[in-house]
Protein backbone atom coordinates (compact mmCIF):
# COMPACT_ATOMS: atom_id res chain seq x y z
CA UNK A 1 0.00 0.00 0.00
CA UNK A 2 1.48 3.79 -0.80
CA UNK A 3 1.73 5.93 1.95
CA UNK A 4 -1.01 8.99 1.72
CA UNK A 5 0.21 12.18 3.46
CA UNK A 6 -2.41 13.31 5.45
CA UNK A 7 -4.75 16.04 4.18
CA UNK A 8 -4.01 20.03 5.32
CA UNK A 9 -6.53 20.57 8.57
CA UNK A 10 -8.68 23.08 6.22
CA UNK A 11 -10.44 20.24 4.69
CA UNK A 12 -11.37 19.17 8.19
CA UNK A 13 -13.07 21.79 8.62
CA UNK A 14 -15.35 22.45 5.51
CA UNK A 15 -18.95 21.64 5.65
CA UNK A 16 -20.37 18.80 3.62
CA UNK A 17 -22.27 21.48 1.47
CA UNK A 18 -18.89 23.62 1.48
CA UNK A 19 -16.90 20.61 -0.18
CA UNK A 20 -20.22 19.86 -2.66
CA UNK A 21 -19.84 23.25 -4.21
CA UNK A 22 -15.93 23.85 -3.96
CA UNK A 23 -15.77 20.46 -6.00
CA UNK A 24 -17.96 22.12 -8.54
CA UNK A 25 -16.15 24.95 -8.40
CA UNK A 26 -13.24 22.85 -9.70
CA UNK A 27 -15.24 21.21 -12.06
CA UNK A 28 -16.16 23.94 -13.84
CA UNK A 29 -12.51 25.77 -13.45
CA UNK A 30 -11.14 22.36 -15.22
CA UNK A 31 -13.37 22.11 -17.85
CA UNK A 32 -12.81 19.69 -20.17
CA UNK A 33 -9.25 19.38 -19.30
CA UNK A 34 -10.73 17.17 -16.53
CA UNK A 35 -12.64 13.57 -16.94
CA UNK A 36 -13.93 11.86 -13.75
CA UNK A 37 -13.88 8.15 -13.59
CA UNK A 38 -15.99 6.62 -10.89
CA UNK A 39 -16.07 2.92 -9.85
CA UNK A 40 -19.42 1.22 -8.56
CA UNK A 41 -18.68 0.52 -5.22
CA UNK A 42 -17.64 4.29 -4.63
CA UNK A 43 -19.78 5.77 -1.97
CA UNK A 44 -22.37 8.24 -3.61
CA UNK A 45 -21.00 11.22 -2.34
CA UNK A 46 -17.88 10.90 -4.65
CA UNK A 47 -20.09 9.04 -7.41
CA UNK A 48 -22.12 12.23 -7.88
CA UNK A 49 -19.49 13.93 -9.24
CA UNK A 50 -18.55 11.44 -11.93
CA UNK A 51 -18.15 12.29 -15.40
CA UNK A 52 -18.21 8.52 -15.99
CA UNK A 53 -19.04 5.25 -13.43
CA UNK A 54 -18.51 1.96 -14.35
CA UNK A 55 -16.93 -1.78 -13.60
CA UNK A 56 -13.33 -2.44 -14.15
CA UNK A 57 -13.96 -3.24 -17.79
CA UNK A 58 -16.33 -0.54 -18.77
CA UNK A 59 -13.79 1.97 -16.87
CA UNK A 60 -10.87 0.08 -18.61
CA UNK A 61 -12.81 0.98 -22.17
CA UNK A 62 -13.19 4.61 -21.02
CA UNK A 63 -9.94 5.45 -20.25
CA UNK A 64 -8.82 4.07 -23.12
CA UNK A 65 -10.83 6.45 -24.94
CA UNK A 66 -9.59 9.49 -23.40
CA UNK A 67 -7.80 11.46 -26.40
CA UNK A 68 -8.58 15.16 -24.79
CA UNK A 69 -8.44 15.48 -21.43
CA UNK A 70 -5.37 16.38 -19.90
CA UNK A 71 -6.11 14.82 -16.33
CA UNK A 72 -8.09 11.65 -15.56
CA UNK A 73 -8.51 11.55 -11.75
CA UNK A 74 -9.80 7.68 -10.77
CA UNK A 75 -12.65 7.27 -7.77
CA UNK A 76 -11.57 3.38 -7.25
CA UNK A 77 -8.23 1.95 -6.75
CA UNK A 78 -4.67 1.91 -7.17
CA UNK A 79 -4.27 -1.30 -9.67
CA UNK A 80 -7.75 0.93 -11.44
CA UNK A 81 -5.84 3.81 -11.75
CA UNK A 82 -2.32 2.07 -13.00
CA UNK A 83 -4.49 0.97 -15.97
CA UNK A 84 -6.03 4.11 -16.60
CA UNK A 85 -2.04 4.97 -16.83
CA UNK A 86 -1.37 2.22 -19.28
CA UNK A 87 -4.32 2.80 -21.19
CA UNK A 88 -4.79 6.49 -22.01
CA UNK A 89 -2.08 8.69 -24.23
CA UNK A 90 1.12 9.68 -23.02
CA UNK A 91 -0.04 13.63 -22.06
CA UNK A 92 -2.92 12.26 -20.11
CA UNK A 93 -1.83 12.39 -16.00
CA UNK A 94 -3.52 10.30 -13.84
CA UNK A 95 -4.95 10.85 -9.89
CA UNK A 96 -5.91 8.66 -7.43
CA UNK A 97 -7.23 10.65 -5.02
CA UNK A 98 -6.11 8.94 -2.30
CA UNK A 99 -3.19 6.64 -2.25
CA UNK A 100 -4.02 4.21 0.56
CA UNK A 101 -7.11 3.38 -1.73
CA UNK A 102 -6.22 -0.25 -2.80
CA UNK A 103 -7.13 -3.62 -3.27
CA UNK A 104 -6.36 -6.39 -0.61
CA UNK A 105 -6.96 -9.01 -3.62
CA UNK A 106 -4.16 -7.62 -5.99
CA UNK A 107 -2.08 -7.10 -3.18
CA UNK A 108 -2.16 -11.53 -2.39
CA UNK A 109 -0.28 -11.63 -5.95
CA UNK A 110 3.24 -10.37 -5.62
CA UNK A 111 5.66 -10.38 -8.41
CA UNK A 112 7.93 -12.54 -6.95
CA UNK A 113 5.92 -14.88 -6.48
CA UNK A 114 4.50 -15.38 -9.36
CA UNK A 115 7.89 -15.45 -11.01
CA UNK A 116 8.55 -18.60 -8.54
CA UNK A 117 5.36 -20.38 -9.11
CA UNK A 118 6.11 -19.82 -12.88
CA UNK A 119 8.63 -21.68 -13.13
CA UNK A 120 7.84 -24.29 -10.69
CA UNK A 121 4.52 -25.09 -12.92
CA UNK A 122 6.04 -24.48 -16.38
CA UNK A 123 9.04 -27.55 -15.21
CA UNK A 124 6.35 -29.82 -13.50
CA UNK A 125 2.76 -28.84 -15.89
CA UNK A 126 3.70 -30.97 -18.84
CA UNK A 127 2.14 -28.65 -21.56
CA UNK A 128 1.67 -25.05 -22.16
CA UNK A 129 0.66 -22.88 -19.54
CA UNK A 130 -1.24 -19.39 -20.22
CA UNK A 131 -1.47 -16.91 -17.40
CA UNK A 132 -4.23 -15.10 -16.71
CA UNK A 133 -4.81 -12.30 -14.57
CA UNK A 134 -7.80 -11.03 -13.01
CA UNK A 135 -7.86 -7.33 -13.90
CA UNK A 136 -7.97 -6.72 -9.87
CA UNK A 137 -3.72 -6.78 -9.86
CA UNK A 138 -0.68 -4.64 -9.82
CA UNK A 139 0.01 -3.45 -13.48
CA UNK A 140 3.64 -5.80 -12.75
CA UNK A 141 1.09 -8.67 -12.55
CA UNK A 142 -0.31 -7.56 -16.31
CA UNK A 143 3.08 -7.54 -17.43
CA UNK A 144 4.10 -10.53 -16.55
CA UNK A 145 1.16 -12.03 -18.35
CA UNK A 146 1.58 -10.59 -21.45
CA UNK A 147 4.84 -10.74 -21.46
CA UNK A 148 4.23 -14.96 -21.30
CA UNK A 149 1.47 -14.93 -23.91
CA UNK A 150 -1.44 -14.72 -21.23
CA UNK A 151 -4.11 -11.68 -20.78
CA UNK A 152 -5.87 -10.00 -18.61
CA UNK A 153 -9.77 -10.61 -17.97
CA UNK A 154 -12.45 -8.83 -15.83
CA UNK A 155 -15.74 -10.40 -13.94
CA UNK A 156 -17.25 -9.81 -17.46
CA UNK A 157 -15.66 -11.41 -19.74
CA UNK A 158 -13.70 -14.11 -17.88
CA UNK A 159 -15.38 -16.42 -20.32
CA UNK A 160 -14.34 -15.53 -23.43
CA UNK A 161 -10.56 -14.38 -21.86
CA UNK A 162 -10.30 -18.98 -20.27
CA UNK A 163 -11.43 -19.47 -23.98
CA UNK A 164 -9.23 -18.36 -25.56
CA UNK A 165 -6.86 -19.32 -23.48
CA UNK A 166 -7.12 -22.38 -23.95
CA UNK A 167 -7.04 -22.45 -27.35
CA UNK A 168 -3.40 -21.30 -27.22
CA UNK A 169 -2.53 -23.52 -24.81
CA UNK A 170 -3.58 -26.56 -22.65
CA UNK A 171 -3.37 -25.42 -19.02
CA UNK A 172 -4.33 -22.24 -17.40
CA UNK A 173 -2.42 -20.64 -14.28
CA UNK A 174 -5.20 -18.32 -12.79
CA UNK A 175 -4.84 -15.03 -10.38
CA UNK A 176 -5.33 -13.33 -8.38
CA UNK A 177 -9.13 -14.34 -7.58
CA UNK A 178 -9.38 -18.16 -7.22
CA UNK A 179 -13.33 -18.36 -7.06
CA UNK A 180 -13.62 -16.07 -9.99
CA UNK A 181 -11.73 -18.89 -11.93
CA UNK A 182 -13.47 -21.68 -10.19
CA UNK A 183 -16.48 -19.97 -11.32
CA UNK A 184 -16.07 -19.14 -14.88
CA UNK A 185 -14.43 -22.61 -15.31
CA UNK A 186 -16.77 -24.79 -13.56
CA UNK A 187 -19.64 -22.92 -15.71
CA UNK A 188 -17.79 -23.73 -18.75
CA UNK A 189 -18.33 -27.51 -18.11
CA UNK A 190 -15.31 -28.63 -16.49
CA UNK A 191 -14.91 -30.42 -13.13
CA UNK A 192 -13.68 -29.04 -9.73
CA UNK A 193 -11.24 -32.19 -9.91
CA UNK A 194 -9.18 -30.47 -12.41
CA UNK A 195 -8.80 -27.61 -10.50
CA UNK A 196 -6.22 -27.12 -8.07
CA UNK A 197 -5.34 -23.99 -5.43
CA UNK A 198 -1.68 -23.63 -5.38
CA UNK A 199 -1.13 -21.36 -2.59
CA UNK A 200 2.43 -19.01 -3.58
CA UNK A 201 3.17 -19.21 0.29
CA UNK A 202 4.21 -22.97 0.27
CA UNK A 203 6.72 -24.88 -1.37
CA UNK A 204 5.93 -25.91 -4.44
CA UNK A 205 2.57 -24.33 -3.55
CA UNK A 206 1.44 -26.98 -1.37
CA UNK A 207 0.60 -29.22 -4.20
CA UNK A 208 2.07 -32.65 -5.18
CA UNK A 209 3.91 -33.21 -8.43
CA UNK A 210 1.26 -35.54 -9.53
CA UNK A 211 -1.71 -32.80 -8.89
CA UNK A 212 -0.01 -30.27 -10.99
CA UNK A 213 0.32 -32.39 -13.86
CA UNK A 214 -3.03 -33.42 -13.86
CA UNK A 215 -4.88 -30.38 -13.10
CA UNK A 216 -6.00 -28.27 -15.81
CA UNK A 217 -6.05 -24.84 -14.01
CA UNK A 218 -4.08 -23.53 -11.35
CA UNK A 219 -5.83 -20.92 -8.96
CA UNK A 220 -3.79 -18.80 -7.12
CA UNK A 221 -4.65 -18.47 -3.48
CA UNK A 222 -6.28 -15.29 -3.49
CA UNK A 223 -10.15 -13.85 -2.88
CA UNK A 224 -11.91 -10.84 -2.72
CA UNK A 225 -12.37 -9.60 1.33
CA UNK A 226 -15.75 -8.15 0.47
CA UNK A 227 -17.36 -10.98 -1.56
CA UNK A 228 -15.49 -13.80 0.77
CA UNK A 229 -18.19 -12.73 3.67
CA UNK A 230 -21.40 -14.10 1.35
CA UNK A 231 -21.91 -17.45 2.53
CA UNK A 232 -24.44 -20.70 1.52
CA UNK A 233 -25.85 -20.03 4.99
CA UNK A 234 -26.95 -16.35 3.59
CA UNK A 235 -28.45 -17.89 0.88
CA UNK A 236 -30.40 -20.43 3.25
CA UNK A 237 -31.68 -17.69 5.25
CA UNK A 238 -32.86 -15.40 2.30
CA UNK A 239 -35.03 -18.65 1.44
CA UNK A 240 -36.29 -19.16 4.62
CA UNK A 241 -37.64 -15.62 5.09
CA UNK A 242 -39.23 -15.18 1.48
CA UNK A 243 -38.93 -17.82 -1.02
CA UNK A 244 -39.81 -14.93 -3.66
CA UNK A 245 -36.29 -13.96 -3.59
CA UNK A 246 -34.43 -14.37 -6.41
CA UNK A 247 -30.63 -14.71 -5.62
CA UNK A 248 -27.75 -12.88 -7.72
CA UNK A 249 -23.92 -12.89 -6.93
CA UNK A 250 -20.93 -11.78 -7.95
CA UNK A 251 -18.59 -14.37 -9.41
CA UNK A 252 -15.91 -13.40 -6.64
CA UNK A 253 -18.23 -14.87 -4.52
CA UNK A 254 -17.24 -18.67 -3.10
CA UNK A 255 -18.42 -22.05 -5.42
CA UNK A 256 -20.88 -22.66 -2.69
CA UNK A 257 -22.64 -19.22 -2.83
CA UNK A 258 -22.44 -19.46 -6.37
CA UNK A 259 -24.51 -22.36 -6.55
CA UNK A 260 -26.99 -21.37 -4.38
CA UNK A 261 -27.68 -18.26 -6.13
CA UNK A 262 -30.56 -17.89 -9.48
CA UNK A 263 -27.85 -16.15 -11.28
CA UNK A 264 -24.17 -14.94 -11.21
CA UNK A 265 -22.96 -11.92 -12.59
CA UNK A 266 -20.25 -9.07 -13.09
CA UNK A 267 -21.37 -5.87 -11.43
CA UNK A 268 -22.12 -4.33 -14.55
CA UNK A 269 -24.40 -7.45 -15.19
CA UNK A 270 -25.99 -7.17 -11.87
CA UNK A 271 -27.06 -3.23 -12.27
CA UNK A 272 -28.31 -4.82 -16.08
CA UNK A 273 -30.43 -7.47 -14.64
CA UNK A 274 -31.95 -5.37 -11.95
CA UNK A 275 -32.53 -2.62 -14.29
CA UNK A 276 -34.72 -4.57 -16.12
CA UNK A 277 -36.27 -6.69 -14.17
CA UNK A 278 -40.44 -6.76 -13.60
CA UNK A 279 -41.55 -3.94 -10.94
CA UNK A 280 -42.63 -6.13 -7.83
CA UNK A 281 -39.63 -8.38 -8.15
CA UNK A 282 -37.28 -8.68 -5.34
CA UNK A 283 -33.61 -9.31 -4.92
CA UNK A 284 -30.91 -9.77 -2.81
CA UNK A 285 -27.42 -9.25 -3.79
CA UNK A 286 -24.22 -11.00 -3.21
CA UNK A 287 -21.44 -7.67 -3.81
CA UNK A 288 -20.90 -4.65 -2.24
CA UNK A 289 -22.92 -2.80 0.04
CA UNK A 290 -22.60 0.82 -1.61
CA UNK A 291 -23.85 -0.31 -5.02
CA UNK A 292 -26.75 -2.60 -3.52
CA UNK A 293 -27.80 0.30 -1.54
CA UNK A 294 -27.56 2.76 -5.05
CA UNK A 295 -29.89 -0.08 -6.83
CA UNK A 296 -32.35 -0.17 -3.86
CA UNK A 297 -32.70 3.48 -4.16
CA UNK A 298 -32.80 3.53 -7.56
CA UNK A 299 -35.26 0.71 -8.31
CA UNK A 300 -38.17 1.40 -5.56
CA UNK A 301 -40.62 -0.18 -7.37
CA UNK A 302 -38.65 -3.11 -6.48
CA UNK A 303 -37.37 -4.60 -3.31
CA UNK A 304 -33.64 -5.21 -3.43
CA UNK A 305 -30.84 -5.60 -0.32
CA UNK A 306 -27.91 -7.09 0.67
CA UNK A 307 -27.80 -11.16 0.82
CA UNK A 308 -26.07 -11.15 4.07
CA UNK A 309 -27.14 -9.76 7.38
CA UNK A 310 -23.34 -8.54 7.81
CA UNK A 311 -22.02 -5.17 5.96
CA UNK A 312 -20.04 -6.12 3.11
CA UNK A 313 -18.17 -2.41 2.70
CA UNK A 314 -14.62 -2.18 0.45
CA UNK A 315 -12.94 -0.08 2.87
CA UNK A 316 -10.42 0.41 0.56
CA UNK A 317 -12.45 1.91 -1.94
CA UNK A 318 -14.26 3.99 0.79
CA UNK A 319 -10.44 6.00 1.54
CA UNK A 320 -11.60 8.12 -1.27
CA UNK A 321 -13.68 10.29 -0.04
CA UNK A 322 -15.19 14.18 -1.00
CA UNK A 323 -12.04 15.89 0.96
CA UNK A 324 -9.64 13.72 -0.96
CA UNK A 325 -10.89 13.92 -3.94
CA UNK A 326 -11.22 18.24 -3.56
CA UNK A 327 -7.65 18.64 -2.48
CA UNK A 328 -6.64 16.55 -5.46
CA UNK A 329 -9.03 19.14 -7.78
CA UNK A 330 -7.84 22.29 -6.49
CA UNK A 331 -4.20 21.06 -6.93
CA UNK A 332 -4.78 20.68 -10.76
CA UNK A 333 -6.47 24.19 -10.21
CA UNK A 334 -3.52 25.77 -9.38
CA UNK A 335 -1.25 23.99 -11.60
CA UNK A 336 -0.22 21.36 -9.20
CA UNK A 337 -0.37 17.18 -9.74
CA UNK A 338 -0.75 15.69 -6.18
CA UNK A 339 -1.07 11.31 -6.79
CA UNK A 340 0.13 10.98 -9.90
CA UNK A 341 -0.25 7.58 -10.99
CA UNK A 342 3.08 6.51 -13.22
CA UNK A 343 3.83 2.82 -14.70
CA UNK A 344 7.43 2.61 -15.92
CA UNK A 345 7.60 1.90 -19.66
CA UNK A 346 8.64 -0.94 -19.16
CA UNK A 347 6.10 -2.76 -17.60
CA UNK A 348 3.62 -1.05 -18.94
CA UNK A 349 4.29 -1.84 -22.34
CA UNK A 350 3.81 -5.80 -21.34
CA UNK A 351 0.64 -5.26 -19.42
CA UNK A 352 -1.00 -2.72 -22.38
CA UNK A 353 -0.81 -6.45 -24.32
CA UNK A 354 -2.24 -8.53 -21.69
CA UNK A 355 -4.94 -5.76 -21.35
CA UNK A 356 -5.71 -5.14 -24.96
CA UNK A 357 -6.30 -9.12 -25.43
CA UNK A 358 -8.65 -8.23 -22.07
CA UNK A 359 -10.21 -5.53 -24.20
CA UNK A 360 -10.43 -7.53 -27.95
CA UNK A 361 -12.74 -10.29 -25.70
CA UNK A 362 -15.18 -7.45 -24.31
CA UNK A 363 -18.16 -8.21 -26.07
CA UNK A 364 -21.16 -8.68 -23.66
CA UNK A 365 -21.72 -12.63 -22.34
CA UNK A 366 -24.23 -14.19 -20.27
CA UNK A 367 -23.91 -14.67 -16.97
CA UNK A 368 -22.60 -18.39 -15.56
CA UNK A 369 -25.10 -20.96 -15.14
CA UNK A 370 -25.32 -21.84 -11.88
Amino acid sequence: MLFQPPLPAKYDDYSRDELVDRIRRCKADLGGRLVILGHHYQDDDVIQFADFTGDSLKLSQIAAEQRQAEFVVFCGVHFMAESADILTANGVKVVLPDLSAGCSMADMAEIEQLEEAWDALVDMAGSTVIPITYVNSTAAIKAFCGRHGGACCTSGNAKRVLEWALSQGEKVLFLPDQHLGRNTAYAMGYSLDEMVVYDPKRRDGGLAADRIREARFYLWNGHCSVHQLFTPEDADEIRRLDDGYSIMVHPECSWGVVQKADCVGSTEGIIKTVSESAPGSKWAIGTEIHLVNRLANEHRDKVVRSLARVQCLCTTMYRIDMKHLLCSLEALVAGRIVNQILVDPETSRYAQIALDRMLSHAAPQPAPAD
